[in-house]
């Protein structure tokens, strides 16, 4: 059974069992990370086989990846590793007592007791440890100064934007993109600024990390330089743009969400279609985050115009049956929104499919408005349907179908 097979299932002690008895770092990593989303800090054995990976597995990035899963399953988790690995008992304390205390674990010898300190701050909140968090962007190990810009980043606080700007410049790839990451939330002036200029660099990797952390921005200030940098002669940065602007609209805040959907839209419509409609595709048919698949299937249904790809319409088809129903909404709004014989075409194919009787409905409903006499006819076999809510929707897509014809 696979990993992902035993996480769906519950199936924790297998998976503890992979974490601390596969030869493959891969596997051990996965089942870490999988570990940290499935169980909570009353499950003692678990927490106590991750905190020994953290400790001692003899893989860098395993040990990295239990002691994020210490800190997804919670405070209370890390500090059983900071107890292991100082031998001190930690007391119970007030919020800023326990910062100061993973606070003073930054200095630590060890680099996973300062990397699981790092996140732990990041997860209470505190200001007063932004000093000892920044302090910790100059760490030795890269592993710290990811994790410390993450924390920062968290904490939102303009003091940590001067030194989160000196690691743009960073060896390693994977911590100038958690120090854009940081100032992408942080969203200052400053740090708007510093990653806006990262889109001229000469080298497409440095562009490429600008995108991506301007997706967190949550300002609608970066939607036209993201839409300039789909013309970028580099196709994994292009590639970015898309998969930026669709995180752009999942962490829009409510205030501006309509300001920053409408921009998007009049910045994106005179895009090459292949350019935005491509990525965009990928999203729909791949990922498993329910935000980003709704905002991929709302926005394509208002770029795309005239003329459509038979992808275009099989993804939104597929997604009338999506479990998330504001993204099944969506499918059904853009299918309308196009139109025209070849949508017929497909949604009566799709109501011969074993799709649910949510997606026949909403498929039925996008032929009351697109349909002709070969959808009347369909309909009225339906009006028969076994489901309610089928027949309800088909008697008022014929009625709206006839009232068309006698007009």
């Amino acid at each position: 059974m696979s990993l992902y097979q035993l996480a769906r299932s519950g199936d924790t002690d297998t998976l503890t069992e992979r974490l601390l008895g596969s030869d493959s770092p891969a596997v051990r990593k996965r089942a870490a990370e999988l570990l940290g989303e499935l169980v909570d800090e009353r499950d003692t054995d678990i927490v106590g086989s991750l905190v020994a990976v953290a400790m001692s597995d003899d893989n860098e990035e395993v040990r990295a990846a239990a002691i994020d899963a210490l800190d997804e399953i919670g405070t209370g988790a890390v500090e059983q590793l900071l107890v292991k690995v100082t031998g001190t008992k930690i007391q119970q304390g007030a919020t800023w007592a326990t910062a100061k205390r993973f606070a003073s674990a930054l200095s630590s010898e060890i680099p996973e007791l300062r990397m699981a300190a790092a996140n732990a701050l990041g997860k209470l909140g505190e200001p007063n440890a932004i000093p000892a968090l920044v302090n910790a962007l100059s760490d030795e190990n890269p592993e710290v100064r990811i994790r410390a810009c993450a924390a920062l980043g968290t904490l939102e606080h303009p003091q940590a934007v001067e030194a989160l700007v000196g690691l743009l410049d960073d060896s390693r790839g994977r911590v100038r993109l958690a120090a854009a990451n940081a100032l992408a939330t942080i969203g200052s002036d400053r740090a708007l600024n510093a990653l806006l200029d990262m889109l001229s660099d000469e080298n497409p990797e440095i562009r490429r990390i600008s995108v991506v952390a301007l997706g967190n921005a949550r300002s609608v200030r970066v939607v036209q330089p993201l839409a300039d940098a789909l013309s970028d002669d580099n196709a994994r940065v292009r590639n970015a743009v898309v998969f930026s602007i669709i995180d752009l609209l999942s962490n829009a805040p409510a205030r501006q969400s309509h300001q920053i959907r409408e921009t998007v839209v009049t910045e994106l419509q005179a895009a090459t279609t292949e350019t935005v409609v491509d990525p965009l595709l990928d999203i729909i048919e791949t990922s498993n985050q329910r935000r980003q698949r709704r905002n991929a299937v709302w926005f394509i249904g208002r770029i795309v115009d005239g003329e459509v790809s038979g992808r275009i319409l099989d993804a939104l088809v597929d997604r009338l049956d999506d479990e998330d129903t504001p993204t099944a909404q969506f499918a059904a709004t853009g299918l309308a929104d196009i139109g025209g014989s070849r949508v017929e075409s497909r949604l009566l194919e799709f109501l011969n499919t074993d799709a649910s009787d949510e997606a026949r409905a909403k498929a039925v409903f996008v032929l009351g408005q697109v349909g002709g006499e070969k959808s009347l006819a369909a309909l009225e076999t339906l009006s028969e349907d076994d489901s309610q809510l089928v027949r309800k929707r088909a008697f008022a897509s014929i009625s709206k179908l006839r009232g068309r014809k006698t007009r």
